[in-house]
């Protein structure tokens, strides 16, 4: 009887243990209700999951007691279903006598929704990892982050919140935390956390509306360059004063109303911002395609419908309500027109609601030929946002459109007591306007004319010639000789001169043109030095209202050839992790190149410690990387002709106030045409960061993704490549690197000055580890910079295969450049000290 009891007893207690595990459907204990799985656990995404139905397959449930309206996660898929996303959804859950059925399932958050899963992926519940999703190739596509806690399990609540739990049941990780593009009943935005719409119902790709809290209120925000406010609801006094982050201020979805809080109480935290109809069963808002945040209800009869849009905006004040470049009048969209030509066109005759597409496209090599086309009585959605205008005049606003070719239209409004001044808004991207009788303004939309006939010059004068000849008959043979002399002398630097301003107008996307003078005026004549390098100084100055920073270079051989690459090349790219070229002059034998100023300096300042910088964190590092690869990225894939940059390394790279990262100094690098796999170049770059095929000058862009893995490696490891004051043992960093990876010690490498290493010490590694796949001998081994962005965002892994050989070739290259610096300098950047 005893022995009995005991077997009873060991099949109660497995069969609860598969039950945590797996959850089954078992009848007479609460079978559809199954919220809680025990850490260790694996789901497979197929037919075969217990909570298999057409578009969701559960794999946790929480039924609700009190209504019908429920909350689960698990695999859901968009018919005809041929992906899957890791989703939270709320459905109307029917459960009665064994039948069970869940209908209209409403997406509320998604892990994945940049890269969905096929077939027989895998989610898995770990102690050590918390949850990890990967595809069925076994790639990893999303992962919890949990740092040094173990995971007893996971639960869906009543809220609709997942949660990781330890075995004290307190939360490591929660859903909330990380919201998509939905607020559900009981869900808090903390300050600086953001709303990122989606496509559209299907697509869950991230667009450009987004909704974040700051310090004085609630912001819809368009992500432009920079991003644009097309919605606010403040509280208190503020008025724009304090658009900045406060963690301690969070606003509650109520039931009813949108609450504001704060952590400690330091406002009225019985504020509401926003109120709306109470929840029938239960409700959600979603920030949606077009930028609306609209409120959804369940009804037993209709199902899910909209019952409120809660920014209560005119159409028309959406930044995409009629495409691009369209003009919206009264819920109506048209294009821009001119008065002899029309620029543009509908992009569907059909829809006029998707905008607007210029006839002839802009082009950067023809700046001579963009003119701005006039549009009165038009405002942007904006208009109120008095922290993106500038205050100046007219023309001024004008000429800074038509100076800057990534600028493709300029928005000017007049004040009422003078007509004169007015505030300026310069736009890289032309969303909806608005006609608006009531605000004097006007839009300024670059368009391309078609280009006008050169005119013809007059042949050069010949009376230098004959003066020469009646002074020779005059003053005698000798004065005649010396004048000759003199005429050729000065005629031949003269056309030197001309040529040379001849190639410096044919440049393509040239930017603004500065005089002497004007640079004299800017730099208070060159007074506050920023920096020194092999070929040129930069001081810092002033152009209005911009600090800028002013190149001089100052080596007459090499400064010429930089100067007119620079300038073609970084007059012809626009891209966001790149330096801005605002202007350049050029007098005589004097040439400058004036940049955007970089008030943080240049990146090796800070992970060389110069000047006693403070240690970057690992978030602001991971940052920095990421923004290099995208501007050589920008360099390698998306400019017309591809550009290889060269010298990629600390110095070259400049760090604006929010530390964002913009590569600089393009007087080495090289345009080559698309279909060109590989070109001879004489060697160029530093030593240091020289890739090992520069021994045979058959170069590809990837010696820029070698320069690039040396630079990762010393921003991780906080210290140069080739470090004289170390010892023999510890000079070369990639030496130790092949070293420490071949006993499996890499993390010893990491900077001791990184406070937050163990917290992050997996993703630091992999950063590591994708350095080393850049460090390849074989080029043809080393990943594209879109592979690169590709792992640093998570859709994609380092490749496993790699050569741990990284050094045989540093004896060879420090020979070869030794020899050439003996006979031709290698050149270096012109500088290596902040814009």
């Amino acid at each position: 009887m005893a022995f009995t009891s005991s077997l009873a007893f060991v099949a109660i207690l497995l069969l609860c243990f598969s039950f945590s595990v797996n959850p089954q459907h078992f009848f007479n204990s609460q079978p559809y209700n199954y919220p809680t799985a025990s850490a260790p656990a694996s789901w497979t995404n197929s037919p075969s999951l217990p909570g298999n139905y057409t578009s969701h397959r559960n794999l946790l449930l929480r039924l609700n007691a009190s209504h019908n309206m429920s909350f689960a996660t698990g695999f859901y898929c968009f018919p005809p279903c041929k992906s899957f996303f890791l989703s939270i959804y709320i459905v109307h859950a029917y459960v009665h006598d064994h039948f069970e059925s869940f209908q209209d399932p409403q997406v509320i958050w998604s892990a994945n929704r940049a890269r969905p899963v096929g077939e027989n992926a895998t989610l898995q519940l770990t102690s050590q990892d918390g949850l990890t999703l990967r595809d069925s190739d076994g790639s990893l596509v999303w992962s919890t982050t949990v740092v040094n806690q173990s995971v007893a399990g996971m639960n869906i609540t009543e809220a609709g919140n997942l949660v990781l739990f330890d075995i004290n049941n307190s939360t490591i990780w929660q859903s909330f935390d990380y919201p998509t593009d939905c607020l559900v009943i009981g869900q808090t935005l903390v300050g600086g956390m953001r709303i990122i719409a989606s496509s559209s119902s299907t697509d869950l790709n991230e667009t450009q509306f987004y909704l974040t809290l700051l310090a004085d209120g609630l912001y819809g925000f368009v992500n432009s360059d920079p991003p644009l406010m097309y919605y606010y609801n403040m509280y208190g006094n503020y008025y724009h004063s304090n658009r900045t982050v406060d963690t301690s201020i969070f606003i509650k979805f109520m039931n009813g109303s949108l609450t504001i809080f704060s952590t400690p109480s330091n406002i009225d935290t019985n504020t509401n911002i926003l109120e709306f109809p109470s929840a029938k069963s239960t409700q959600y808002m979603r920030l949606e395609s077009d930028g609306h945040l609209r409120l959804y209800d369940y009804d037993d009869l209709q199902g899910w419908k909209m019952v409120g849009d809660l920014f209560n905006m005119d159409n028309c004040n959406y930044p995409t309500v009629c495409g691009h470049y369209g003009i919206c009048n009264n819920g109506q969209c048209t294009c821009p027109t001119g008065i002899l030509e029309n620029y543009f066109k509908l992009v569907d005759n059909r829809r006029a609601e998707l905008g607007c597409t210029l006839v002839t496209n802009i082009t950067c090599q023809d700046v001579n030929n963009h003119r701005l086309l006039e549009i009165k009585n038009v405002t942007y959605f904006n208009n109120a946002d008095n922290v993106a205008f500038n205050s100046t005049d007219e023309e001024t606003c004008k000429r800074a459109c038509l100076g800057d070719c990534k600028c493709k239209a300029a928005l000017f409004q007049q004040t009422y007591e003078n007509p004169s001044v007015g505030t300026c808004l310069t736009l890289p991207e032309v969303f909806s306007l608005q006609n608006e009788d009531q605000f004097n303004s006007i839009a300024y939309i670059k368009v391309q004319v078609a280009p006008s006939t050169p005119s013809t010059l007059p042949p050069p004068s010949s009376s230098k010639v004959g003066l020469g000849l009646i002074l020779g008959s005059t003053f005698g043979a000798l004065l005649f000789m010396l004048t000759l002399i003199s005429i050729y002398i000065v005629g031949l630097r003269r056309c030197e001169e001309a040529q040379d301003e001849d190639i410096i107008e044919q440049l393509p996307g040239m930017p603004t043109r500065f005089t002497l003078k004007e640079l004299q005026a800017a730099t208070e004549n060159f007074v506050k030095e920023l920096g020194k390098g092999g070929f040129g100084t930069v001081f810092e100055g002033r152009w209005g209202d911009e600090r800028i920073a002013v190149k001089r270079l100052d080596s007459v051989g090499h400064g010429k050839k930089d100067f007119l690459t620079e300038v073609e090349t970084i007059g012809s790219t626009h891209h966001i992790n790149l330096v801005r070229l605002i202007g350049f002059c050029v007098d005589k034998s004097n040439r400058f190149l004036v940049y955007e100023y970089m008030c943080n300096g240049s990146l090796d300042r800070w992970i060389y410690y110069i000047d006693g910088r403070v240690p970057l964190d690992w978030s602001a590092r991971f940052k920095i990387i990421t923004d290099i690869a995208k501007g050589l990225c920008y360099l390698h894939e998306e400019c017309r002709k591809k550009i290889i940059h060269f010298d990629i390394k600390p110095a070259n790279i400049l760090l604006d106030e929010n530390f964002n990262a913009k590569v600089s100094d393009f007087g080495l690098s090289k345009l080559i045409d698309r279909d060109i796999s590989t070109v001879m170049t004489k060697m160029r770059g530093t030593i240091g960061y020289l890739a090992p095929e520069w021994l045979t000058a058959m170069v590809t862009e990837k010696v820029d993704v070698y320069s690039f893995g040396v630079v990762v490696m010393e921003i991780l490891c906080g210290r140069r490549n080739i470090d004289d004051s170390k010892t023999e043992e510890n000079r070369h960093l990639i030496k130790l690197l092949e070293e420490k990876s071949k006993s499996n010690a890499i993390s010893d490498l990491i900077d001791k000055n990184l406070s937050d290493v163990e917290f992050y010490k997996n993703e630091i590694v992999n950063v590591l580890e994708l350095a080393m796949w850049c460090l390849q001998w074989d080029s043809t081994q080393r990943p594209s910079m879109l592979m690169v962005i590709k792992v640093l965002e998570g859709g994609m892994e380092v490749e496993t295969s790699l050569d741990y050989n990284f050094v045989s070739s540093i004896p060879m290259i420090a020979n070869i450049s030794g020899i050439v610096e003996q006979s031709t300098p290698l050149p270096t950047s012109v500088l290596s000290g902040p814009r």
